[in-house]
């Protein structure tokens, strides 16, 4: 969803958004959207800058980070987040920057597309790293298996190669 930022209408507007998984794209092959994303925003309008504020609600399925099996978890991501328009039009990038600019985006002609800001807000939410079960066993590094479904007849004795000089030293 498009909003023109440009517009003169009467300021803060609400909106209530409701996107399906297959239109945003997180780019992440580890976690995935289930079902419809929604979100409740707020866009207010101030003099330099616009506020927006909002709740967004749903359901992911994230890679488990020792086995790969998936994990489902539920969003619900409040953000409030400042962009403001290019100070320079003559050449935006040539300009300084103080501290309290480091907490703005910057949006150029005006329009901010609300998609792309929910689809922001779920990625700064995922998990770095996420376990099925605290004592997740993980994949035998051998033969690549469940260690949590099976217990595998792999030997766990073997030296890496490059650590088998200092088995000597004993």
């Amino acid at each position: 969803m498009i909003v023109d930022l440009t517009e003169t209408e009467r300021w803060p507007r609400q909106f209530d958004i409701t996107i399906e998984p297959k239109d945003i794209d997180l780019q992440t092959a580890n976690a995935r959207l289930i079902g419809p994303v929604k979100a409740k925003v707020a866009v207010e309008k101030h003099e330099a800058w616009f506020d927006i504020k909002g709740l967004i609600e749903g359901r992911a399925e994230i890679d488990c980070s020792r086995c790969l099996e998936p994990v489902e978890r539920s969003l619900s991501i409040p953000f409030n987040v400042r962009f403001t328009g290019a100070d320079n039009p003559a050449d935006p990038h040539e300009r300084e920057v103080d501290s309290s600019d480091l907490d703005m985006s910057e949006i150029e002609g005006g329009r901010l597309d609300l998609k792309e800001v929910i689809r922001e807000q779920i990625l700064l939410d995922l998990p770095e790293q996420i376990f099925c079960k605290e004592d997740c066993k993980g994949l035998c590094p051998k033969c690549g298996k469940n260690r949590n479904l099976i217990d595998c007849k792999c030997a766990r004795d073997e030296v890496d190669p490059r650590w088998a000089a200092l088995k000597n030293l004993k």
